[in-house]
């Protein structure tokens, strides 16, 4: 469980980390880029940035690899602005919630074309369900 200060430290980083990717990194490769999480050791030694990225896989490989060669500088902006006690040392990962989200919109709009009645799922019943009716009936 993360406790209050780290998850205001997470919240600090993810901030001074998104402001600098968006106003003051000049790497081309870089490109539309949301910081939506920062994981953060309990030592602060490291911290986990995770980004989504707009565009086709070849430009967020592109962005991920911008994003690696920054880190030195996103280290110094994160230890000038914040002041902890360390700096940790920056890993980007790719947020895929995106994504995800994305198929499963993809997947639903799918089903509504086919015609597929959704609300209709939910008469299915689970396991549990006849055991309850059995008991009411009894």
């Amino acid at each position: 469980m993360t406790s209050d200060r780290m998850r205001r430290v997470n919240e600090a980083i993810r901030q001074v980390i998104g402001d600098a990717v968006a106003s003051d990194l000049k790497d081309p490769r870089v490109g539309f880029v949301t910081v939506t999480d920062v994981r953060t050791s309990a030592d602060l030694s490291h911290a986990r940035v995770y980004v989504s990225v707009l565009g086709e896989p070849e430009t967020r490989a592109e962005t991920m690899d911008g994003l690696r060669s920054a880190h030195g500088y996103l280290q110094r902006r994160i230890s000038g602005e914040l002041h902890l006690k360390r700096t940790p040392t920056l890993e980007f990962s790719y947020d895929d919630t995106t994504d995800r989200a994305m198929r499963v919109d993809a997947l639903i709009d799918a089903e509504v074309e086919t015609g597929h009645d959704l609300s209709a799922q939910d008469d299915r019943r689970t396991p549990g369900d006849d055991q309850g009716e059995e008991s009411m009936q009894a």
